[in-house]
């Protein structure tokens, strides 16, 4: 009887700790994806004012083609991106590509004056703001979850079930990163 008490215990004890690891898992996952929904909803809303800044400047500076159709490139990545290294890499292009179109804007006075291209950059500047947040919140849910995953005995119940998978964290190339971390600086 006292040895069917000390099974009964241990299997418990057992399957008590599968169910913790497993939802501890669940939680760090949903939170990894709720990381990456803000992401991709600040880069659309982003992606969403593009258009409006590039007629705003084409009205001012009409043989800027080139630049023009690298931001409409950019943008497309960007809508486009299906997994984190790929955000990142159009990110990266969408950065450089708005770096060219406020360093034409700074040629034109007009523009720069013009108060529906003034409310465009604030409102860039605060999304650009909240993009390097999102990133931040789902890098560090993406560490807290890589690492539960490779940890003992977390490993070990995950090889079992094999359904929760390392996440890539949210990187830019080294030279890109400064420009990254620093919003677009907006002159007036």
């Amino acid at each position: 009887m006292t040895a069917l008490i000390i099974v009964l215990i241990v299997l418990v004890l057992i399957i008590g700790v599968l169910w913790s690891t497993y939802n501890g898992l669940v939680k760090l996952d949903e939170q990894v994806n709720e990381a990456w929904s803000d992401i991709t909803v600040q880069l659309k809303y982003r992606a969403d004012l593009i258009p409006n800044v590039i007629e705003t400047v084409k009205g001012y500076a009409k043989h800027e083609k080139e630049v023009f159709e690298g931001v409409t490139a950019a943008r497309s990545a960007v809508m486009g991106a299906k997994s984190v290294k790929t955000a990142a890499k159009a990110e990266s292009e969408m950065t450089a590509a708005l770096s060219k179109v406020f360093a034409i804007a700074e040629a034109y006075p007009e523009l720069k004056a013009n108060t529906n291209f003034q409310k465009l950059q604030e409102q860039l500047q605060d999304v650009e703001d909240k993009i390097q947040a999102a990133r931040r919140f789902y890098n560090a849910g993406a560490k807290e979850l890589n690492t539960k995953i490779k940890t003992f005995p977390t490993n070990l119940i995950n090889n079992l079930i094999g359904h929760f998978k390392t996440r890539d964290y949210f990187e830019v190339a080294e030279g890109e990163r400064t420009k990254i971390e620093k919003a677009p600086e907006v002159k007036f």
